[in-house]
């Protein structure tokens, strides 16, 4: 599974590094004060991305969290980041992007502005994600604090042909709560396009890690948030599992 990646997952409030319970910002769990801190631990693994989401960006629909996002770069090295949370147009994508992030994710306007997120796969091929966020199969937008009229897998089939490089879906009932990731909805929505599916939200032990790598074709890797944090997933070891199935 060499080419299935494990991806560490750092959420920024407030200039920290937190975790949410089912994206509920009154439910967040302050892990460090410095998430570059928490980025540099990460990149001393062989890891082949970190996601980075600024969750005031997400409630407040920019950019929030510049310096934070500044200082994971520089402590991660050559470590590709992937960071979402307020990216709403060209402008605000760019700029990220300028700054050494190798991955933007758009989610809420692939929803409200399609047209911005097939203009920024256009201008910047290969380094545009889409994330649907779900909550009972619909998607659900602005930090995920409002559910709109669109289901996952037909917001997938939309962008089939956009040219963006992957999407990462969460399962917004299971993210944070350690209650293993929505496999069988991620096969589902990764079987209906050719984009390659990350899944994130829910993992719980290495054990999950390995049933996502094995959940079927078109799933690239999953994100794993609380259990590194919580310890119950060992980072080194998990890598080395994956690596040699």
């Amino acid at each position: 599974m060499s080419s299935f990646e494990l991806i560490p997952a750092i959420d920024i409030l407030d200039g920290k590094c937190v975790r949410l319970a089912q994206g509920d910002y009154q439910r967040a769990t302050v892990y460090a004060e410095d998430p570059a801190e928490v980025a540099a631990g990460f990149a001393r693994h062989p890891i082949t991305r970190l996601h980075v989401v600024d969750l005031d960006g997400a409630r407040a629909g920019r950019p929030c969290n510049a310096e934070a996002v500044r200082r994971i770069l520089a402590s991660v090295g050559r470590v590709p980041v992937q960071l979402g949370g307020g990216l709403r147009d060209l402008a605000a994508v760019e700029a990220v992007l300028a700054a050494g992030v190798e991955r933007a994710i758009l989610g809420t306007v692939a929803v409200r502005e399609p047209t911005v997120a097939r203009e920024a796969a256009r201008r910047f091929p290969g380094r545009i994600a889409v994330g649907i966020d779900a909550r009972d199969g619909w998607v659900a937008v602005e930090g995920w604090r409002e559910r709109s009229e669109k289901r996952a897998v037909d917001l997938a089939r939309e962008l089939e042909d956009a040219g963006v490089a992957a999407i990462v879906f969460t399962d917004i009932g299971r993210d944070g709560m350690l209650q293993g990731p929505n496999l069988e909805a991620t096969a589902e929505l990764a079987a209906s396009v050719a984009i390659p599916v990350i899944v994130s939200g829910g993992v719980r032990s290495a054990a999950d890690v390995l049933a996502a790598a094995h959940a079927g074709r078109g799933i690239a890797g999953v994100i794993v948030g609380r259990a590194l944090y919580t310890g119950a997933v060992d980072l080194g070891a998990t890598l080395e599992q994956l690596a040699c199935c």
